[in-house]
């Protein structure tokens, strides 16, 4: 039997206040501090997190409470109580590349829920907030929460179920981009497995590009990356493939960005698009795919593609039925599902 709306909104606020722990442990980097140092009395803990004492005592009993961290012994005294990241909890709170990782809920919470007072006036207006006003938390926190499926399924799995795409980018002087590349770890991700390749990300953000610029050099990767509008890509040159991943919900002309991927393939080439794996038909109530994906809708994906007029205002539930249209639109001959499992993703190609 489910719960009562005031018992599910009263569980909603608690999962919203623990999921802001999280981001404090995440940006005072605290759970790195306890799972190097092992066990620690909240003195130990704050002398080498660098945080005030009392501080990190709250912090503590509250993760403590929450049972995202471990206490001794809980009758103890404040002063005398030990605290420790269970094992299992290190791949979700601190793996940046672990399929389990999704601490980063808690950057791209807090970046809608800053902008949430533009978000009231642009419903109001018609409007929309733009992309840079939801700040580095949610650029940040994005990158973050894709990084574990870009950096390993899209190279180790997606591509390879693909196999003639696959065997195209393994060939001597192979074409990429890869459009709406934000921070830069999917362009990244592929310049590391196609190595012969010559691989581009795009993105219209300056602030991702330059994360992604910084990335790559960190990796030691050779990738290239440019800060252009989407419909600009046939300046940059024709390509064996095109990548749009998790991106084409967000765009106010997705027709003119297909359209403008079509003119710079290569002949044979494809354009691959990874976004959400929603229903293939409006449902309500939702499932939690559902749930979640119109939760980044109301208050982030649909005003951010809003904020540019014309816009075609999708919405984050981008349904196969009209990404078929979108593709046909450009002068595709329509799209095909993908047979390969990614998740909260569903994988199209476009040729």
């Amino acid at each position: 039997m489910t719960s009562s709306l005031d018992e599910r909104l009263a569980e909603a606020t608690v999962g919203a206040l623990e999921l802001f722990g999280v981001y404090l442990g995440t940006r005072l980097d605290l759970y790195r501090t306890l799972h190097d140092g092992g066990p620690q009395r909240v003195d130990e803990f704050a002398k080498a997190a660098q945080v005030d004492p009392r501080y990190a005592r709250e912090w503590l009993e509250q993760q403590a409470v929450a049972g995202l961290i471990e206490v001794d012994d809980p009758t103890r005294p404040a002063d005398e109580r030990r605290y420790q990241l269970p094992a299992e909890h290190v791949a979700t709170l601190l793996d940046e590349q672990h399929a389990a990782y999704v601490a980063p809920f808690a950057e791209l919470i807090v970046g809608v829920a800053q902008s949430l007072d533009d978000v009231v006036v642009a419903y109001r207006d018609g409007t929309g907030v733009p992309y840079e006003r939801y700040g580095p938390s949610f650029r940040q926190g994005q990158g973050a929460i894709n990084r574990p499926a870009f950096s390993t399924d899209l190279t180790g799995r997606w591509l390879p179920a693909i196999p003639d795409v696959h065997a195209a980018l393994c060939a001597p002087e192979a074409t990429i981009a890869d459009l709406g590349c934000g921070v830069g770890w999917s362009t990244i991700a592929l310049a590391r497995a196609y190595p012969q390749a010559h691989v581009i990300g795009v993105d219209s953000d300056a602030a991702s590009i330059s994360e992604a610029v910084g990335h790559a050099e960190q990796e030691g990767v050779n990738a290239q990356f440019v800060e252009s509008d989407a419909a600009h890509l046939p300046r940059l040159g024709r390509f064996d493939a095109i990548l749009l991943l998790e991106c084409l919900h967000d765009m106010a002309r997705p027709g003119d960005t297909l359209a403008a991927c079509r003119a710079a393939l290569k002949d044979g080439g494809s354009v691959i698009v990874v976004d959400e794996n929603v229903a293939s038909e409006f449902i309500a109530p939702g499932d939690l795919i559902e749930r979640m994906m119109y939760g980044w809708s109301i208050g982030h994906c649909l005003p951010a593609s809003m904020a540019e007029q014309p816009s075609a205002a999708l919405g984050t539930a981008l349904r196969p039925a009209v990404v078929n249209e979108l593709a046909a639109s450009a002068g595709f001959a329509g799209s095909e599902i993908v047979d390969v499992d990614a998740g909260f993703f569903r994988v199209y190609r476009l040729r």
